[in-house]
């Protein structure tokens, strides 16, 4: 299971383009619910080094994670066209309780987290691009090999 950063090392262009559609608003987190259905909710990706998310303590998606740590985090897509492409990671997902790496996540968060948010730190297993043109689509995948 790799960080952001190891990731970002292995397949660098694909990265940088997860990080410009994460970077462009809302994403997407599917989690697995008590009863082994999905669950979908709209949340804000931080990325630094790792790939974090800040929630609400009483958050369906943290009992989620916290159950069953398993998750795939897709970026809103523009438009019908498919706008500026699609991004999707899957991995699993770690509660975070050190001082330390909590700082590094609202140092790098694009708003202020509360201090009453919980906060979760994402391995990535495998990631997808899709950019679509009129030649069709450009897709990228990458899968983590440790």
């Amino acid at each position: 299971m790799s960080s952001w950063a190891q990731f970002a090392e292995q397949a660098p262009e694909l990265a940088a383009f997860g990080e410009e559609r994460f970077g462009s608003g809302v994403a997407y987190l599917a989690t697995v619910r008590k009863d082994g259905g999905p669950r979908v909710h709209p949340v804000t990706p931080i990325i630094g080094d790792d790939l974090f998310l800040f929630m609400e303590p009483t958050s369906p998606k943290g009992k989620d994670l916290e159950r069953e740590d398993r998750y795939a985090l897709h970026c809103a897509v523009e438009n019908s066209n498919g706008g500026n492409g699609e991004f999707y990671v899957m991995g699993r997902a770690t509660r975070v309780h050190d001082a330390e790496e909590r700082a590094k996540a609202v140092a790098a968060a694009s708003y202020s987290p509360a201090d009453r948010y919980i906060l979760f730190k994402l391995t990535v297993e495998r990631a997808f691009m899709n950019q679509y043109s009129d030649e069709g689509a450009n897709i990228k995948r990458w899968q983590d090999e440790s």
